[in-house]
């Protein structure tokens, strides 16, 4: 009888593994060759928040009611994570428990891919620690900008978030930055189509006084959204100026643009 039992476990554990590939299978047949812009579109399209989510600008930046949808915090208070005298900026992250061992995996990849190119380093949450970033399968995909105190939610979503590419987006946001096509220097390289995008969602294209760091505008950013973002007609919403034919909105991973502005905002010498 012990032995059945036993092997009933192990087939049921076997079943449930095999279930999650074919999950996972599936899902990346789906999503295959889509840009993080259209991952997190996609991933918040539908979504339903829960009472004590916020709300969203921007498509996943995370700001309170009474807040300004185009404000950016990092201009009016400070945002950023403090730098420890070794020059590093530990992060603590906990990860909710809801999350399988494949999922995990996925958002631990991005969390360490910024300690190979930055001073940043996310490590696990540990006892006494007053802030944190609290890693959670919330609606949708979503981040604070900046630094905000205690427990702070990154909302990856089992269904559609986890991504290298969009984990690695939120982050972002997490550290402190906004989207590419909403820099205060936007109109000298990105002409907005007004006309093809959402009523509703034309805030979302608002420029704002954005942290650029002296770097260049990055169309390969991480940051910048796909050419039909917000499209109510299935017409582009954005198109690169001076030269239309420039390819944007594509990027799988943070760009060497990314990386600078990163070092640069946090003032890192050495990784």
């Amino acid at each position: 009888m012990l032995v059945f039992s036993w092997s009933l476990f192990a087939l049921l554990l076997v079943s449930s593994s095999l279930a999650e590939v074919i999950k996972y299978t599936l899902e990346e047949n789906a999503t295959k060759g889509l840009s993080v812009g259209e991952l997190l579109e996609r991933a918040n399209r539908d979504r339903h928040p829960d009472f004590d989510e916020p709300q969203l600008a921007q498509g996943d930046i995370a700001i309170r009611a009474d807040g300004n949808k185009n404000a950016d915090p990092c201009t009016s208070r400070g945002c950023l994570w403090s730098k420890w005298s070794d020059g590093k900026v530990y992060i603590p992250y906990y990860i909710a428990n809801h999350f399988s061992s494949r999922e995990r995996s996925i958002i631990v990849r991005g969390l360490e891919s910024f300690s190979g190119v930055s001073c940043i380093r996310f490590r696990p949450y540990q006892n006494g620690d007053y802030e944190w970033l609290s890693i959670e399968s919330r609606e949708g995909c979503y981040s604070w900008v900046g630094r905000q105190g205690g427990s702070q939610v990154v909302s990856l979503s089992r269904s559609g978030c986890l991504y290298h590419n969009t984990v690695q987006h939120e982050l972002l946001h997490a550290l402190g930055f906004n989207h590419e096509q909403t820099r205060s220097d936007r109109d000298n390289h990105i002409r907005v189509l007004w006309e093809n995008i959402s009523q509703d969602m034309k805030y979302n294209f608002d420029k704002i006084n954005t942290l650029n760091q002296g770097t260049s505008y990055d169309y390969n950013s991480v940051m910048q959204y796909h050419k039909y973002a917000f499209s109510m007609n299935n017409q582009p919403t954005m198109l690169p100026y001076p030269n239309s034919n420039v390819a944007f909105g594509q990027a799988t991973k943070m760009s060497q643009n990314d990386i600078d502005r990163l070092n640069r905002l946090y003032k890192c010498c050495k990784y």
